[in-house]
C-alpha cells in the first residue's frame, strides 16, 4: 500500500487574514469558507494561524467583544510547519507529539502550499472511521 504524502491529502485553498480583523469578521470567512482555520497575517509576514477554537476558548469564554477585538490579540503565534513531501504518518505523529490538530504545509523553499488537519489525515487513511465521519458533518464557526 503507499503512503500518502501531505500534499495528497491537505488543504490547498489558504484564506489568509489580516491582524487587524475582528473576531466576528473572521468568523463570518469562517463560516462562509466552510473552514476551520485562517492564516493570520501582519503585513507581509506570517503572524500565526487562527482557529474556531481559539475564537471560541480564547475570546467567547472571557467575553471578549468580537466586533472589537482584532484576531491579532489571540492568535496562536506559534506556528508548527511540515514539508509537503512527509508522509501522512509524519504529520499524524507531528500532530499527536505537539498536542494539535492542524500544521501548516510548506515547500522546499518553506513558502506555504496549505493546511492539512487531524481531519484530513483521518478522511484520506480511513474514510470508514468515527473521526472521519465526525470531521465530514462538523460544522465550522
Amino acid at each position: 500500500m503507499t503512503e500518502y504524502r501531505v500534499s495528497d491529502v491537505m488543504t490547498k485553498q489558504v484564506v489568509y487574514l489580516s491582524a487587524e480583523t475582528t473576531l466576528d469578521e473572521a468568523a463570518r470567512v469562517m463560516k462562509e469558507a466552510d473552514i476551520g482555520d485562517v492564516v493570520v497575517t501582519d503585513g507581509a509576514s506570517l503572524a500565526g494561524m487562527l482557529t474556531d477554537r481559539d475564537i471560541v476558548v480564547r475570546a467567547v469564554a472571557e467575553n471578549s467583544s468580537p466586533a472589537a477585538t482584532t484576531i491579532g490579540s489571540i492568535v496562536t503565534r506559534e506556528v508548527v510547519m511540515i514539508e509537503q513531501h512527509c508522509t501522512a504518518g509524519e504529520a499524524a505523529a507531528l500532530m499527536r507529539d505537539r498536542g494539535i490538530r492542524r500544521v501548516l504545509v510548506c515547500d522546499s523553499d518553506r513558502k506555504l502550499v496549505g493546511i492539512v488537519s487531524l481531519g484530513d489525515l483521518a478522511m484520506q487513511l480511513d474514510p470508514t472511521s468515527a473521526l472521519s465521519e465526525i470531521s465530514e458533518q462538523s460544522p465550522t464557526v
